[in-house]
């Protein structure tokens, strides 16, 4: 049982190190010398990134925050022995990085929405998962030119897309709560939206 205990304890604190890494903040600071955290919306995500450095970095940062998200999964899916029949140990590694990268240790707790990030430990725990739910994010904000409204949807349909693929229960429980989770990051974005001045990720 302490076994167990450290073993999870060991795989929270590393996914939650990992999420912790400010890619967005380091490739702004790197670039432009400006702290992204006092730019447009203060998050440290894609869409922000986008706002000073432009399409190549938004889609850069996007990139390296999903595999940020993937790879402490992957590692407890191949490494971890606890609960492995309902995925607990991915499932508590998930948990950690989306905390981390919203709450990063290393800037002081103020990180971004865990989109990205989110949608990486999703591929990790089931690609076939992830890539629908990559496919409708992507679909839905090229159609509304929203980022956020496009990842509000796909990860709410996330728990769904899992359940209907017969992942195992903790994976989908996951996604239900971070789902949850992440649609609560993205409340002030859901006020601009009703209030019709939330900035297009495109004109």
């Amino acid at each position: 049982m302490i076994f167990k205990i450290f073993e999870l304890s060991i795989v929270l604190i590393f996914a939650y190190l990992i999420g912790s890494i400010p890619t967005g903040y380091l490739i702004v600071k790197a670039n432009t010398g400006e702290d992204i955290r006092t730019i447009g919306s203060g998050s440290t995500g894609a869409t922000n990134v986008k706002r000073v450095l432009g399409k190549k970095w938004f889609f850069t940062v996007m990139l390296l925050d999903a595999f940020k998200g993937a790879l402490p999964v992957i590692l407890a899916k191949l490494f971890a022995t606890v609960g492995a029949g309902i995925g607990l140990a991915p499932v508590i590694a998930a948990t950690g990085v989306i905390i981390g990268h919203s709450k990063p240790i290393f800037l002081n707790f103020h990180g971004g929405k865990s989109v990205a990030s989110g949608v990486g430990t999703i591929l990790a725990l089931n690609w076939i998962a992830g890539l629908f739910i990559a496919v409708i994010w992507g679909t839905i904000t090229y159609t509304t030119k929203y980022v956020s409204v496009g990842s509000i949807i796909a990860l709410a349909l996330s728990p769904f897309i899992m359940y209907f693929l017969k992942a195992p229960i903790g994976y989908i429980i996951y996604c239900a709560i971070g789902a949850i989770y992440i649609i609560y990051l993205h409340r002030e974005n859901i006020k601009r939206l009703i209030q019709g001045c939330e900035n297009k990720v495109r004109k």
